[in-house]
């Protein structure tokens, strides 16, 4: 039974499944939005927010954490620089996951994950 489990393993074990949700949110902050599987986007959004509220705060630890976490340089700083700035009174529910269809390939459930806010940008 799986009870009390939480968590989403989405067929991948410990290390590729850190590497996907690493490459996810980077991609998401540097394009704004992207498109993939539902269980993907509900796997990644409250990484996503986590950071988010993590850069809200802007000091030197902050910035270093999600440097950690952030494959790129320039999206950290964008994350910091742009993104903080868009959501400062805000004070959570920063990303919207809108269901697109499905994968012609195998059926997969298809979503939209997308900054709030930055849809038109």
């Amino acid at each position: 039974m799986r009870h009390l489990k939480y968590g989403r393993k989405l067929g991948r074990d410990t290390d590729h499944r850190k590497a996907l949700y690493r490459n996810l949110v980077t991609s998401l902050f540097e394009h704004g939005q992207i498109i993939t599987t539902d269980a993907k986007a509900k796997a990644i959004r409250p990484i996503a927010e986590r950071l988010i509220t993590l850069a809200k705060r802007g000091d030197l630890h902050a910035r270093r954490h999600a440097l950690g976490f952030v494959r790129k340089k320039t999206v950290a700083h964008k994350l910091f620089e742009e993104i903080v700035k868009e959501y400062k009174e805000r004070p959570g529910g920063y990303l919207r996951i809108i269901k697109k269809g499905f994968r012609k390939g195998d059926a997969a459930p298809i979503s939209v994950v997308q900054l709030v806010g930055r849809e038109k940008k």
